[in-house]
């Protein structure tokens, strides 16, 4: 009989000298929380349960839909016929390849009322998203608390990656001191992503997890790492030194503006009308000319000074100035939120 617990399965992993057999017991005493399970999360959960990490929380508010069978791995055409979520079906792969580790799946939207649960015991937080807002929560959990966490992100032909121990590196917030404006940046939507490109940084994130919790921070990249794939462009941008020197307010003044409210999104279903309001608490000025240009693959995209509408997927949008949002054809929130940023922004 086959003994699938065997420390053995990992060989070929313990004879790199980097890892070795006690960094091997490392990482199967290890603990990760996963912030979204989409393009990024799906390649993370396979690379970090082969390589034997021993408790995986998966975390993803969203179903699979056929969209998605383009670059988020860990799923195919039975989980869309079967209408799972992310987290679920993620979790039941992740079984089947590695049954000697613990895999938890959590169907819920990452907010501020429960990151600090989601995130309590873990000892790396990993970036599978593709909302700023969801990182800037994730970036003040790790400060507070003192846990290393792996920014990711792609768009396009492009992406980029840093590692954030606190303490030892820049945070999110040394470097990106504030999230983009609704509708100032393309989104999935609007410029597409590349298979590629999403397998090529979720790897970097990988092993950088693995450096970590194999005991070998000191070898992380200290650098942010942006490629474009079909550009054929690698750039490393050095951010060490701004450990220190900026005024942050996060890692600095170790103000915890996301996980107490002061920024971030607010939902309200709109009773009678089938329709979800969503609004930044800091409202953001959009350019209307510019949205309506991201969006014009949509079809008939219609504005004036005063508001923007557009359809998708079933619902009518009615956007704000100040980045306020009517989405009427639902009264999900969580699915009017997954519209938002699937079309706005973040």
């Amino acid at each position: 009989m086959i003994d699938f617990k065997s420390i053995d399965r990992y060989s070929r992993q313990m004879r790199f000298h980097g890892v070795g057999e006690e960094g091997q017991r490392k990482l199967l005493a290890s603990k990760v929380t996963l912030c979204g399970c989409g393009a990024l999360g799906t390649v993370l959960a396979n690379n970090l349960a082969r390589a034997g990490v021993g408790s995986i929380k998966v975390v993803d508010r969203d179903f699979i839909e056929p969209s998605n069978l383009q670059r988020q791995v860990l799923f195919d055409e039975n989980d869309v016929t079967e209408n799972l979520p992310k987290a679920e079906a993620a979790a039941r792969k992740l079984r089947a390849i590695n049954s000697s580790i613990n895999i938890e799946s959590v169907v819920t939207d990452i907010d501020r009322t429960n990151i600090e649960s989601l995130c309590e015991g873990a000892d790396l937080i990993l970036d599978g998203t593709d909302n700023f807002e969801i990182r800037y929560l994730i970036n003040d959990i790790a400060v507070k608390y003192n846990k290393p966490w792996v920014y990711g992100g792609v768009i396009g032909s492009n992406g980029m990656t840093m590692t954030i121990i606190p303490n030892q590196t820049p945070c999110l917030r040394c470097v990106f001191e504030a999230a983009p404006s609704p509708g100032s940046a393309d989104t999935c939507e609007t410029a597409g992503v590349l298979g590629p490109v999403v397998n090529i940084i979720a790897s970097m994130q990988a092993t950088e997890a693995i450096k970590i919790l194999s005991g070998k921070p000191e070898t992380i990249n200290k650098e942010l790492v942006q490629i474009d794939v079909w550009e054929n462009t690698y750039r490393r941008v050095k951010i060490a030194p701004l450990l220190g020197k900026v005024d942050c307010p996060c890692c600095k003044h170790r103000k915890f503006e996301w996980i107490d409210g002061e920024f971030g999104s607010q939902t309200t279903s709109l009773c009678g009308r089938n329709a979800v309001q969503i609004s930044n608490r800091t409202p953001n000025k959009i350019k209307f000319e510019d949205m309506a240009a991201q969006l014009k693959t949509l079809g008939d995209v219609s504005f004036n000074k005063f508001m923007l509408k557009f359809n998708a997927e079933d619902c009518e949008f009615t956007v704000f100035p100040d980045g306020r949002a009517i989405i009427k054809g639902t009264s999900d929130i969580d699915r009017a939120k997954t519209l938002y940023a699937r079309y706005i922004g973040h």
